[in-house]
């Protein structure tokens, strides 16, 4: 039995009975399971845009303000611009989600699915808006050695915002809950499985099993180990360098190769529209279809964009900004531009090719491929070329979060942080060597665990965010 095939032994009845938790499911009949973590997550992104008074609309053009730099100051505290930050952060969202996740949504739950991951992107936005505000409020300096490092996130603001309401012990027990799950689920989510996906499209356009690569997977691994080295040593200002150039550019050459389809196919699109609308909310498909189409869109809106995840507070935590509530504002374009934008242009592609008519159960990146080879015929080298920067930006970010994760468990020194790292780029090679698909149910699962002591967060100090957006507007004079 191979090293890979006694991790799979060791870990398959540990990640199935952590999955079972995780993601234990209620029946509606009719063969449809709805996630209660999923639940979870949708109804606190409901709340917080209503309890917030919808600023994913009313503050919609300031936060583009706010991005572009129009209101920065100069000598404010941080690390990386207003710009980078949310880069950053994107680079960990913008991924295989956007691509295959879609795909999954569309075959599963019908063309009905990209509505409401476009709604459930919309409700997200101020999900991020909440835990970013919360995120750099509660940042902190702590290597005295290093002044000018900063860290920050959900362990933060869960230790000491609920130690400010009397509930000390309670935050710091959920703040080490929201660091180990972090610091594991870096693992998988960030290193595992982007690795794994990647390597797999790369013998895809080679010739398979005759590729030159077929057998080398470790040299593979270690090509990417050196390339995510590189810029993860330099810590958050070479990554938000690196992510604040590759995700523009990788999100062009999508969603670019995206409208060149759609536009081919420009007959299409009424109907393509038609058929959305209707297999989202006309009754006459059926109940059955509608809940199914808005429990999928739902399930991969939340995947894509990681709202309640706090990942996104961790980024984010770097800013130059001495105010929380502005770079709150700056976050709320995260799911907008992840969900809201390069998930529909997918799901645009794949409704107008009609591809997914012809789909034989679920699909993912092969359906959104075929898809895009019905108008560019090359387009299978071109989605490598994005997948790998996708997976590439998600390895350099995911890095930095598990960093913090650990940094907060075993203090903020050099010898740790270099040491989770290593670890981290020993994953990549593992990553593209093996087929670990219970470690990353494993690490999946504790990634999702993140969210219910965030979400927990997100409520008790909801009234205190809502003072300081009070204070903010009416020091803005954006009221």
């Amino acid at each position: 039995m191979g090293i890979d095939a006694k991790i799979e032994e060791l870990f398959a009845p540990i990640s199935e009975k952590l999955a079972d938790i995780v993601f234990y499911s209620v029946s509606l009949g009719d063969g449809l399971d709805v996630k209660l973590i999923l639940v979870w997550l949708v109804i606190a992104s409901l709340f917080l845009t209503f309890y917030y008074g919808f600023i994913n609309i009313r503050y919609f053009k300031h936060a583009l303000e706010l991005v572009c730099g129009k209101h920065d100051k100069k000598g404010e505290d941080g690390q990386i611009n207003r710009f980078q930050a949310l880069m950053t952060s994107l680079s960990g969202t913008v991924g295989l989600g956007n691509i295959a996740g879609v795909a999954v949504a569309v075959s599963v739950g019908g063309p009905g699915a990209a509505f409401w991951m476009f709604v459930m992107g919309f409700f997200g936005m101020t999900t991020k808006f909440a835990e970013v505000t919360l995120g750099v409020k509660y940042r902190h300096h702590p290597d005295p050695e290093r002044p000018e490092k900063i860290s920050g996130g959900p362990m933060y603001y869960l230790r000491d915002g609920l130690a400010g309401k009397g509930m000390g012990t309670a935050g710091q027990v959920l703040a080490s809950v929201f660091a180990i799950s972090m610091f594991f689920g870096s693992f998988g989510a960030g290193s595992l499985f982007q690795t794994n996906q990647v390597y797999g499209q790369l013998l895809n356009i080679t010739g398979g099993e005759a590729s030159f690569f077929a057998d080398k997977a470790w040299l593979f691994g270690l090509l990417m180990v050196f390339a995510v080295g590189l810029v993860i040593i330099g810590g958050i200002k070479s990554i938000a360098a690196v992510a604040s150039r590759i995700v523009p550019v990788m999100g062009f050459i999508y969603i670019a190769s995206g409208l060149v389809v759609i536009a081919m196919h420009y007959t299409q699109i009424p109907e393509a529209f038609i058929s959305i609308f209707e297999s989202a909310l006309v009754p006459e498909a059926g109940l059955g279809a509608v809940l199914g189409a808005l429990l999928i869109g739902a399930q991969r809106a939340t995947f894509s964009n990681e709202a309640g995840f706090g990942t996104a507070a961790i980024a984010h935590s770097a800013v130059k900004t001495n105010s929380p509530v502005s770079q709150g504002m700056v976050a709320m374009l995260g799911p907008f531009i992840d969900t809201m934008v390069i998930c529909m242009v997918t799901a645009l592609v794949i409704v107008v090719s009609g591809v997914h008519l012809d789909s034989n159960g679920m699909e993912g990146i092969e359906l959104t491929s075929r898809a895009f080879a019905s108008g560019l015929p090359w387009f299978p080298y071109v989605l490598f070329l994005v997948v790998f920067m996708f997976a590439y930006s998600t390895l350099i970010s995911w890095s930095y979060y598990g960093v913090k994760a650990c940094t907060y468990l075993l203090g903020d020194s050099t010898k740790v942080e270099m040491g989770f790292k290593a670890i981290f780029c020993a994953f990549i090679v593992i990553g593209a060597s093996a087929n670990l698909s219970s470690v990353v149910l494993f690490t999946d699962s504790m990634v999702f665990i993140m969210t219910v002591p965030n979400v927990i967060a997100l409520y008790i100090l909801a009234p205190e965010i809502k003072q300081d957006l009070k204070a903010y507007i009416q020091k803005m004079k954006l009221a």
